[in-house]
């Protein structure tokens, strides 16, 4: 058995960058940042802050685009993905991604969080797109939550 699964909130570093393969797919690109903090043995207050590149496919890149602003608080949840290719100076270079398959807004400035799935996977190298459930547009309440 294999598992391979994200899940982060943060704030966005930036705004989403849209853009269109050439077979027609939306994806949209953006970066969250999540901080550890700690106090370490001298009791001082310490922070290490983690960027995380985010990857969304069709409708969901399409909400993330419509929605996320820098700033924002987000949930998302995925799965990890690493890239590799060569740079003009020769050099191969890696990049890992977190392919979104679900984002939640947690705006504190409405009071509600809204839930957005896209868990539809990223097209194949020959191009055919693979079958994949609607996403979900249910809209999830603070006070809803059980705990």
């Amino acid at each position: 058995m294999n598992l391979n699964k994200a899940m982060i909130i943060g704030n966005l570093t930036r705004d989403p960058e849209t853009r269109t393969t050439p077979s027609g797919q939306t994806v949209t690109n953006f970066s969250v940042a999540t901080n550890l903090v700690w106090t370490d043995g001298n009791g001082q207050k310490q922070q290490r802050v983690e960027y995380h590149n985010i990857v969304a496919w069709r409708k969901l890149a399409d909400i993330c685009a419509q929605y996320l602003k820098k700033g924002n608080k987000v949930y998302v949840e995925g799965r990890l993905q690493t890239r590799d290719w060569e740079g003009q100076d020769g050099v191969k270079r890696y990049r890992t991604e977190i392919i979104a398959e679900n984002m939640i807004m947690l705006d504190a400035k409405t009071g509600s969080t809204t839930s957005f799935s896209g868990s539809q996977p990223a097209p194949s190298d020959d191009g055919s797109q693979p079958e994949a459930p609607a996403p979900s547009d249910d809209e999830i309440k603070v006070e809803d939550i059980p705990f």
